[in-house]
């Protein structure tokens, strides 16, 4: 072997060996920080796959909300219609028994505010100016109280109305609000007369404040002057659309 020869093998295996650590130590830093982008990646991919979860679960949480409102909706629309239909029902009914006086023109059966309405002209039942019933009146009321027997599970109002036009004599009453009362009273005490539960009638004056035409005409003030015997709704029933184009009665009207 050659002097010298020895050192310098040394020397390369030692320069190779430093090589190899140096490789090692640079392979061993990229490999913690592979590791490290890797978890930093991971991490930002759960939380987003966290949040896109939470707006999920939020999502179906509203939307079982609106499912569980629009059932409740549905169901009260189910029985509202069933309450209307009752309501119809008995007008149908109701109408079906007056069909005779609705045809002579003694009366009109029309549905006003969710109430069935039995309307009677005042010529019908009184003479001008009075609260005293005619003739004609007592018989027409039997009828009427014949009728509206058939239903004693019902409660009624007994309505007077006027027109516009202020009293004057030979009536002895003062205004018009008094003349509506009196009537009320009149043909609320007939009815019991002819059968009805007095518990289940009342009786109110309103003179020519709720009219149901124009004060303008003769036609319009004869429509005004009217009583009215209102079927009042159970707590249950709920009003409904004005379907006041009932069967029509004509004949005159007065005060």
């Amino acid at each position: 072997m050659a002097p010298g020869s020895g050192a310098k093998a040394l020397a390369g295996v030692l320069l190779v060996s430093t090589g190899a650590l140096g490789l090692y130590s640079f392979q061993q830093r990229t490999s913690g920080e592979e590791v490290t982008a890797a978890k930093t990646a991971c991490m930002g991919k759960l939380d987003e796959c966290t949040r896109a979860r939470d707006s999920l679960e939020k999502a179906a949480s509203s939307a079982s909300a609106d499912l569980g409102a629009s059932r409740a909706e549905l169901e009260q629309l189910r029985r509202e219609k069933e309450e209307q239909d009752q309501r119809l029902e008995v007008f149908k009914s109701v109408t079906d028994k007056f069909r005779q006086m609705i045809d002579s023109g003694k009366l009109q059966v029309v549905m006003r505010h969710g109430r069935m309405v039995v309307k009677l002209p005042a010529s019908v039942l009184f003479p001008s100016g009075s609260a005293d019933l005619s003739k004609d009146g007592q018989t027409a009321l039997a009828e009427v109280a014949r009728i509206l027997r058939q239903f004693s599970d019902r409660r009624f109002e007994v309505a007077g109305h006027t027109d516009n036009v202020p009293i004057g004599p030979p009536s002895t009453f003062k205004n018009n609000l008094e003349l509506s009362t009196a009537r009320a009273v009149t043909v609320t005490d007939t009815l019991v007369e002819k059968g009805m539960n007095p518990a289940h009638l009342s009786a109110a004056g309103y003179s020519a404040y709720q009219p149901v035409a124009t004060n303008a005409t003769e036609a319009g003030r004869q429509e005004n002057r009217r009583i009215e015997i209102a079927l009042v709704p159970n707590l249950a029933e709920v009003p409904t659309p004005d379907l006041d184009a009932g069967i029509a009665a004509g004949g005159p009207d007065a005060h």
